[in-house]
């Protein structure tokens, strides 16, 4: 049963890596942009669940519907007027870039919100759900479940919309798209406006479990960074498996050496895929 349980709990805290790393591994694959904002995305995004809950009584699957627009207007905003302006530049002009956007952003919510650790107390509370001597609490269950949604969402836009296949198409080969008549800076504006609204609605979805502060942002940034390289780069179900791959680990890490140790086992993964298995679990050209 405490194997079960431990798996358990690897699924649900794989599925928000996985929401996590799925908008970073978007920007990095379209893009060639590695994109240090991502981690004061999803902090901006828990403050937002924080504030709409306690000012507006709003639940925090009902900010969502606030989260997504605002995330994808403030991420094409920066990529449309600023990033792209250096898009064809070396990586590590695009990265300093971004790592400057990254402290104005930070430090911005470090004046505005102070670096006290707030948190997102449901009223009342969602309870726990057991099943079979299996124990989850009901706020992971409904979170993981959202974050699960919001991955396949973004993976049929992908797959279907018009939009998603000019996204495909730029991803796989620039040049040729151009040819075709896409915009690509339209599309690089959109691919980075949909990483930063996943950003955005997994903060919200890990208001409802973990504590918010801005000093956490390198912490979801980490993360999302093991993830893209164990799934593998450019690919949705690829975050997906990397995520659940990376929970599962933490978790069966967790009871052997303690959770203090996850970090640590996580950055180990990192080296030890980048030396054996670069392309990750599931890398590919492209977005399947």
């Amino acid at each position: 049963m405490l194997f079960l349980q431990v798996i358990l709990n690897g699924i649900v805290l794989g599925s928000l890596y996985a929401c996590i790393a799925v908008g970073f591994s978007l920007v990095w694959g379209v893009l060639n942009v590695i994109n240090l904002m991502h981690g004061s995305f999803i902090v901006l995004g828990s403050y937002l669940a924080w504030g709409a809950y306690n000012g507006l009584g709003m639940a925090p699957w009902t900010t969502l519907l606030i989260a997504a627009p605002l995330g994808f207007a403030l991420g094409y905003a920066i990529q449309r007027g600023v990033l792209n302006r250096v898009i064809a530049a070396p990586v590590l002009v695009t990265l300093t870039l971004t790592f400057g956007l990254d402290l104005m952003l930070n430090n911005a919510m470090l004046v505005g919100f102070r670096a006290d650790y707030r948190r997102l107390i449901l009223e009342p509370a969602l309870g726990s759900l057991s099943v079979g001597g299996l124990v989850v609490p009901v706020d992971r269950l409904v979170a993981t479940a959202f974050a699960l949604i919001l991955t396949v969402a973004l993976y049929l836009i992908l797959r279907q919309s018009r939009a998603g296949r000019a996204i495909v198409a730029v991803r796989m080969d620039r040049d040729a798209a151009r040819l075709m008549g896409v915009d690509v800076p339209s599309i690089y504006a959109t691919a980075f406006g949909l990483g930063a609204a996943m950003a955005a609605c997994a903060g919200v979805l890990l208001a409802m479990i973990f504590p918010i502060s801005p000093i956490a942002s390198g912490s979801y940034l980490g993360k999302a960074f093991v993830v893209c390289v164990l799934g593998g780069l450019g690919s949705v179900p690829g975050a997906v498996v990397g995520g659940l791959f990376l929970g599962t680990v933490e978790s069966f890490g967790s009871l052997a050496f303690g959770p203090e140790h996850a970090v640590t086992l996580s950055f180990s993964l990192l080296i030890l895929f980048l030396i054996f298995r670069p392309q990750g679990l599931m890398g590919k050209r492209g977005y399947e």
